[in-house]
């Protein structure tokens, strides 16, 4: 075993040079830890390939001796599915040095960019030629290109352009034999066969790794407005998304639904964010965009308000004024993750449901985990624009947090049930990984766990590329 793995590291090291192969506890510590803190792995070594032949070099060695492989990207991940298991005999595959915006192309309004580029920088880049590039995360500063595909990210703005399977044309892949499919088509029209690149989108990592992706780009917004609406219930801020929706047509960009609770945990952990309208029970956050410099679209949002407020959907509203207004009303919401992890742990549900059935399900859910567990709070926020809530439930005050975690299992069981109950899903948009990979099988018909586990057998027959991970 050690001649094997000596051997490997000798090959490794000859891929990528000696200076990326890191085998000292304290270099490879950063990588086996998810961003959540939850799951911790071992490593034989973490390698920094440069380039895609490089990642396929380094995939061929594995490949030749049936060592695991675990692809990294900038390691933000929800559900674990970066991490390396505790057996210490997987390679991480760090893809941050895969860092190149390979070709910008306006007229085609496409960029190609590698794996390892961060969110941010691609956000940037499609700016700084007049045009948009619409995913926005969180984690959009730290998280990259790669992660995003492999996890089919979503985001705020899936309402108007989707999830990251909308937003790409074509993908770069070294497969798990380490060859490489060059399908970097930047192609709104090809019906020529199977499309391969939908396999690898969200399949994290187990199938193949992305080393580069033709991503869309669209027209740069140059009128925006965003406002925060205070409502009496989840029914009401539904009612307000078909009415925003019937009036503003696909220049509503995001609708994001908060609990009262929610943006107090934000405020408790970040007191500078402003409180504009305090004391109701749920808020919506919306952002409409528009292309055109002289858009009506500030004063459309305003009349809908105005006449939601008028007719008790709304409760409250104000509209941002100024570019740093609307930051600091986004800033809010986009604290409450961060908020979470600071006050303690916490059971997760990223969850998706007919935006119909959110408040019956909220409903429903909220009086079994109250049964069940007394004194839970509830952090409730997410996408209702498209039928995404992170419904996170907080320990009762003054419960040991192991004690809380415990309960983790009962608290799923609720509400993956009820999800499944509204016909929903268990993983909107932060995958399965290690994380809900049993309830994966618990939720999924024996035929699709079937047709997935065919397809996995066919794509990477060894089972090297991130085990233990969906499947």
């Amino acid at each position: 075993m050690m001649d094997k793995r000596a051997t490997l590291l000798t090959q490794l090291d000859a891929a990528v040079g000696p200076t990326q192969v890191l085998t000292a506890s304290l270099d490879v510590a950063p990588f086996l830890t998810d961003w959540r803190g939850r799951f911790h792995g071992r490593a034989l070594a973490v390698v920094r390939p440069g380039t895609t032949a490089e990642v396929a070099d380094v995939v061929r060695a594995c490949a030749e001796c049936g060592t695991p492989i675990v692809a990294q990207g900038g390691n933000t991940g929800q559900c674990g599915g970066a991490t390396p298991d505790a057996d210490g005999d997987s390679v991480v595959v760090s893809l941050t040095r895969l860092n190149r915006i390979r070709a910008l192309d306006p007229d085609n309004a496409t960029v190609t960019v590698e794996a390892g580029v961060p969110l941010a920088l691609v956000q940037q880049t499609a700016a700084e030629a007049g045009l948009y590039f619409p995913l926005s995360l969180a984690a959009e500063g730290s998280c990259t290109i790669g992660g995003n595909v492999s996890t089919n990210a979503g985001g705020i703005a899936v309402l108007r352009f989707g999830n990251m399977r909308e937003l790409v044309l074509g993908l770069e892949v070294v497969l798990a034999d380490g060859r490489i499919w060059d399908g970097l088509r930047a192609l709104r029209k090809d019906n020529s066969g199977y499309d391969l690149k939908q396999l690898f989108i969200g399949g994290e990592g187990t199938l193949g790794i992305v080393t580069a992706a033709v991503l869309k780009l669209f027209p740069a917004p140059r009128s925006r407005a965003t406002a925060l609406v205070a409502l009496s219930d989840v029914e009401g801020a539904v009612r307000l998304l078909r009415a925003l929706k019937a009036a503003l047509g696909d220049r509503l960009t995001g609708f994001e639904l908060m609990s009262a609770f929610s943006l107090a945990l934000s405020r408790k952990h970040r007191p500078t964010l402003p409180n504009p309208i305090p004391g109701h029970p749920w808020y919506a956050l919306m952002q409409a965009d528009d292309s055109a410099a002289d858009s009506p679209v500030a004063v459309e949002l305003e009349r809908s308000l105005g006449a939601a407020l008028e007719n008790g959907t709304a409760l409250d509203a104000t509209i941002a004024q100024s570019g740093e207004q609307a930051q600091a009303l986004w800033m809010m919401r986009e604290n409450i993750a961060e908020a979470q992890r600071r006050e303690g742990p916490n059971i997760k549900h990223d969850i998706s449901i007919p935006v119909s059935a959110i408040p019956r399900f909220l409903a429903e859910a909220a009086a079994a985990l109250s049964a069940a567990m007394p004194g839970l709070r509830f952090v409730t926020f997410g996408h209702l624009g498209d039928g995404n809530l992170h419904y996170n439930l907080a320990a009762p005050e003054g419960v040991v947090p192991d004690t809380f975690m415990a309960q983790a299992p009962t608290a799923n069981r609720i509400v993956h049930d009820l999800v499944a109950a509204h016909a929903g899903s268990i993983s909107a948009e932060h995958g399965i990984g290690q994380l809900k990979r049993g309830e994966l099988v618990r939720y999924k018909s024996a035929v699709e766990i079937e047709l997935m586990r065919t397809v996995k057998a066919a794509l990477d027959p060894q089972g090297i590329l991130n085990p233990g991970k969906v499947l």
